[in-house]
């Protein structure tokens, strides 16, 4: 019998990329994402960004660097809400820009939303592709963006059923 490759078990260095952190309920909010990139920074060193919200404003800070270069108490006192979504990036997919830095906001529909995601999609390409087809325009080269691209032509059946499809 065969012996796998070591290296499928044992790799040479950490495969550790991209970080998310999020807060609900806490009037603090931006500043325990804050605490929370701080802890995940060794999974993202080229940008950092935090969303927030109270539920109807919504506010956001990001910039290329590292959390504590992005973020001093002046920016986190200004992102206000109960609610933070935050994002540490190691570029896998799309170019190291601002333009694709994390979390992403977007307003549609009457409705602001914010997502991060961590990972690849294997099928993005082809889906945005179609998406492009049919007349989505893409503002980044992250694969993030086709997700945010299908909530929006799915919301109006509702989020939960968007996230769904």
């Amino acid at each position: 019998m065969k012996k796998c490759p070591k290296k499928l078990f044992a790799p040479s260095r950490p495969r550790e990329e991209c970080g998310i952190f999020a807060v609900y309920g806490h009037e603090d909010a931006a500043k325990l994402a804050y605490f929370g990139l701080y802890a995940l920074q060794h999974r993202g060193q080229e940008s950092a960004g935090i969303v927030t919200s109270d539920g109807k404003q919504v506010s956001e800070h990001k910039a290329m660097g590292l959390v504590p270069e992005i973020f001093n108490e002046e920016i986190l006192n200004g992102l206000k809400g109960h609610m933070a979504l935050g994002h540490v990036r190691y570029s896998t997919t799309g170019s190291s820009l601002l333009a694709n830095a994390q979390p992403f906001r977007i307003y549609y529909s009457g409705t602001s939303f914010a997502i991060a995601h961590n990972g690849n999609l294997v099928n993005a390409r082809q889906i945005r592709s179609e998406l492009e087809g049919t007349g989505s325009i893409f503002q980044t080269s992250m694969d993030t963006e086709v997700v945010l691209h299908l909530t929006a032509k799915y919301f109006k059946k509702g989020m939960e059923q968007a996230m769904i499809e």
